[in-house]
């Protein structure tokens, strides 16, 4: 071994190069373990998700009533972007962008001597690289272990993709502030245009967002936006991408965003459920994905819903001690046109319309009445005895602790008579009545007592419209939906309601015929009879809980179906609210705008007169007070023409002066659901 002995000054080199060697292997090792994370990352071959999905809404008639989610847009093509936003990105946050390898030694340097100069973090060494490795891999967090996560993970990056793929992740993906992912959707939103038609001065502000999207969006801060964009400008004049003349205008006249107050005016109920619903439909597309919903909601329906709620509320509620409302309008099939679920939004968000929480009391006494009809062995005029009853030791009474004797089951629905739906439940079972409110509509679990056919469980006022529907429908299922067509950003169809099976049946005819013809006595001569509306096929039932807690009326026509809650959130009682007060009254002033213009469906079992009503003649209330008629609605075909007509239109007028200067972003509505 004596020829491995090393002396002298050779001794010393071979000292220096085996501790180097050991070093830098305990430095690869290092590397390797710290690196581990970063590959597993890139071999999932998964980005971060962005949170949510990016949903516009339109209403039936194919106009946007609001959005949910995130904002993004990823359609736009890197060399369809001005030229001088995306000058303006390198200026600022990577001026050698196309020279580095992902991580940019020489922009470190300079920002490390920086900052020591001015003894405070003033200039960062990201590159846009690691930015987008931070944006689509890892966290915000400040950590030296993310760091270098996000310096392994841009050099992965950039021999993965080309720069200008590099380049378009990081306009298509970095966060812009309100929500918006991408130049594209900020474009939009902030400035109301397509990212191609923004100025010199909007690009700046843009560009300026990158830094810190929160502190610099122009809707929180407009100065400090625009102080941002300043800097942007002197960014791009040092570059050399443009020259101080160039950007004067810009610094003269700054960018400024638009007003968004159509956020405001949202049906903001109706979308939080629609946006829970659609997301169920979209589930298997990734997170971060644009769509384009059509609802079925109806735009003047539903602000005449939110009127009538609020205004009831805002005349009466002190008298009732009662400070909240919800309100479900459906179609005959099941089609959301209207959701009221509070008195405002702004207050509180919670969705009443939804929530099953509320008992509804005499408004649940159909489903006794329609278990019953089912079997075939009772009818309208079948008799059965109002007489007291008890069942253990629970022992009903009616409502004015008096006792009828023998009525039919019409009078008795008609008077909501308690004894007489206990009664039937003796003789169908419970849990047959159980059953089949669940085959009608009423989605949530409850237990099956003695007290069930008092109404005596947890519903939502939407579950209650659905289950009214199958009366008003002829006896079909019709489960509430709000989305009748779903589409991607490019427009590919994703659902449409109009390829869903059928509706099954869930009553039989005759079922629904004497429960239309008892309902139909309840408005007429009943507990209900302030829902009257002339002219008008109604029927319903009203709902009145223990200790007034609860008032309702669930009613429907041939053309709509309404339930309609008030009561308070904390379950505090109200001054003796009924159902046949403030619910049917609501019921009756929202109906009678909703039917006016319109072509008065019938409704099998229920008789009513038809009023002839003069177009040209001011209709009047009783008091004379003119009343508000409901504005006439185009029917589906000539609004689908009408529409083709303004696209051919808008093809002539670009044919002859081109395409505008700023065009707004616009989205072509598929064909509207009924």
């Amino acid at each position: 071994m004596s020829i491995f002995r090393v002396t002298g000054f050779n001794r010393l080199v071979v000292e220096v190069v085996s501790d180097g060697l050991t070093f830098f292997a305990m430095g690869l090792v290092l590397m390797t373990a710290l690196a581990l994370p970063s590959f597993q990352i890139t071999a999932s071959g998964e980005f971060n998700q962005v949170g949510d999905y990016a949903i516009t809404f339109l209403d039936r008639y194919g106009n946007e009533i609001g959005r949910r989610g995130i904002r993004t847009d990823d359609s736009n093509e890197l060399a369809t972007l001005p030229e001088y936003l995306v000058n303006a990105a390198l200026a600022t946050e990577d001026r050698r962008f196309y020279e580095h390898f992902g991580i940019d030694i020489v922009g470190i340097s300079r920002a490390m001597v920086t900052n020591v100069r001015a003894k405070s973090l003033v200039e960062g060494g990201s590159t846009i690289t690691q930015q987008l490795a931070k944006n689509l891999f890892l966290t915000s967090e400040r950590t030296i272990t993310r760091k270098l996560h996000e310096a392994f993970l841009a050099l992965w990056l950039e021999s993965q993709y080309s720069k200008d793929e590099i380049l378009k992740l990081y306009f298509d993906r970095a966060y812009m502030g309100g929500g918006n992912f991408g130049v594209a959707a900020a474009a939009e939103y902030y400035f109301g245009k397509k990212v191609q038609n923004i100025s010199l001065a909007e690009a700046a502000m843009l560009a300026g967002l990158f830094k810190a999207p929160t502190k610099y969006a122009p809707h929180i801060d407009l100065a400090a936006a625009r102080g941002r964009a300043g800097d942007v400008l002197t960014n791009m004049v040092q570059a050399g991408f443009m020259t101080e003349g160039q950007v004067t205008d810009a610094r003269l006249s700054p960018a400024s965003p638009i007003e968004r107050l159509e956020d405001t005016e949202s049906p903001n109920y109706f979308l939080d459920w629609a946006f829970i619903e659609v997301k169920d439909i979209i589930k298997d597309y990734p997170a971060g994905t644009a769509f384009v919903v059509r609802t079925t909601v109806d735009p003047v329906l539903q602000k005449h819903a939110e009127n009538s709620i609020a205004s009831m509320l805002r005349e009466e509620g002190e008298a009732y001690s009662v400070t909240q409302g919800a309100m479900v309008v459906l179609d005959p099939r099941g089609a959301v046109r209207a959701m009221v679920g509070g008195n405002d939004y702004g207050k509180s968000q919670f969705n009443r319309a939804t929530s099953p929480t509320r008992q509804p009391g005499s408004s649940f006494k159909p489903f006794v009445y329609a278990t019953a009809l089912e079997t075939g062995k009772f009818g309208p005029k079948t008799i059965i005895t109002d007489a007291p009853i008890c069942i253990g030791d629970w022992c009903p009474k009616n409502y004015g602790r008096s006792y009828a004797g023998r009525v039919t089951l019409k009078n008795a629905l008609t008077r909501s008579i308690n004894t007489v739906p206990v009664r039937l439940s003796q003789a169908t079972g419970r849990q047959p009545i159980a059953d089949l409110a669940k085959k009608m509509g009423i989605q949530n679990d409850f237990p099956v007592t003695r007290s069930l056919a008092l109404g005596v469980i947890s519903v939502s006022v939407m579950d209650m419209a659905s289950s009214y529907a199958v009366f008003a429908n002829g006896g079909f299922k019709a489960k509430a939906f709000g989305i009748s067509r779903v589409t991607t950003l490019r427009g590919d169809v994703v659902f449409d309601a109009k390829k869903q099976p059928a509706p099954e049946r869930v009553l039989k005819p005759e079922t629904v015929l004497g429960i239309n013809e008892m309902l139909r006595s309840v408005v007429t001569s009943g507990t209900g009879r302030r829902a009257q509306v002339p002219g008008t096929p109604a029927a319903g039932k009203t709902g009145t809980t223990q200790s007034y807690r609860d008032a309702w009326f669930a009613g429907y026509t041939g053309n709509y179906v309404a339930a309609i809650w008030y009561g308070n959130d904390d379950y505090t009682k109200t001054n003796n609210l009924t159902g046949g007060r403030l619910p049917a009254q609501t019921w009756q002033k929202f109906m009678s705008y909703a039917h006016s213009n319109i072509k008065i469906a019938d409704l099998i079992g229920a008789e009513f007169e038809r009023i002839a009503v003069d177009q040209n003649t001011q209709q009047v209330s009783d008091d004379n007070t003119p009343l508000l008629v409901r504005p006439p609605t185009l029917t589906e075909g000539a609004g689908e023409k009408l529409r083709g007509l303004e696209r051919k239109l808008d093809d002539m007028l670009l044919m002859i002066v081109g395409p505008p200067a700023a065009a707004s972003s616009e989205l072509q509505p598929p064909s509207p659901l009924g």
